[in-house]
């Protein structure tokens, strides 16, 4: 497994701010990548957050079939979490999003009057790592388009409150990533998912682990239907450059280009990376 590491400089800057203004949060939105959402989570974010509630938001459910969201969502529940599916791009699950945030507003700001003190707008904050669907969430969430939203890495550059409604505020905030990834597999993941910067990893690499893992998870009849190529006659680094030569020219690069991207925007079908581990693995919870 090649070594991935990504931490730019706006991104270690980014994770300054956010700490200082999760003082100021009265609810997380934790989003997710429905393809992976063990890998896509932020492991310091439970510490960084206390005792805040947090919303679970899985991201992209599009891209994974019904059978695999009921098996994560089954998980999810056994491990005492609410998980709730969106794909942020089209607005599925996202009302009930706000309806949840909304709620929290209310507890919030009951004890703020037990207090003696005025009602507010509850304030939110989205949070996980680069490219998971944070900024789409948030203009659905809005209903028009405020803050910048495309599909890679690192879009998101500034902290940026934006009020929702009369009762809740949000906080866009730039992916957050560990400082340094100690499973390679899930960093392998995050590269195939693009939820990591594009200079962390070299494509053909990022190609042939997608081509293993498709095996891994018995996804692997979509490759001979698709480029009429078996893969279980070779490695996943055979498999890219067999594509390359059979069917451009030679040019491996494309060939694995093009692997990725078909993965990526859900031209292979909807194919999660990871399915729920065995619930007594406890040290896996999100």
């Amino acid at each position: 497994m090649p070594t991935i590491q990504w931490y730019p400089g706006h991104i270690s800057k980014a994770e300054k701010q956010l700490k200082e203004q999760l003082k100021r949060v009265d609810v997380v939105l934790e989003v997710l990548d429905a393809r992976i959402p063990l890998a896509s989570h932020h492991p310091q974010i439970p510490q960084w957050i206390g005792e805040k509630p947090r919303i679970l938001v899985i991201n992209r459910v599009d891209m994974i079939p019904d059978f695999v969201r009921q098996k994560w969502l089954n998980w999810f529940e056994q491990n005492n979490e609410t998980a709730y599916f969106t794909n942020a791009k089209q607005g599925t699950g996202v009302k009930v999003i706000h309806k949840v945030a909304q709620k929290t507003g209310v507890a919030m700001n009951q004890r703020r009057r037990d207090r003696g003190m005025k009602p507010r707008p509850v304030r939110a904050v989205v949070i996980g790592l680069p490219n998971v669907g944070k900024s789409a969430l948030i203009n659905r969430l809005l209903g028009r388009k405020i803050v910048a939203s495309a599909r890679r890495a690192g879009v998101t550059r500034q902290l940026r409150w934006v009020r929702i409604s009369d009762t809740i505020e949000l906080l866009d905030s730039p992916g957050v990533i560990p400082g340094r990834l100690e499973n390679q597999k899930n960093a392998a993941k995050l590269a195939i998912c693009e939820d990591i910067g594009e200079a962390a990893y070299d494509n053909q690499e990022m190609a042939a682990t997608l081509v293993d893992l498709l095996v891994e998870l018995n996804f692997e009849q979509i490759l001979p239907s698709r480029y009429q190529i078996d893969p279980l006659e070779m490695t996943g680094e055979e498999f890219v450059h067999t594509l390359g030569y059979e069917r451009y020219q030679g040019d491996v690069e494309r060939a694995a280009l093009q692997l990725l991207n078909d993965f990526r925007k859900g031209l292979m079908g909807a194919i999660p990376l990871e399915f729920p581990p065995e619930i007594s693995k406890k040290s896996n919870q999100v």
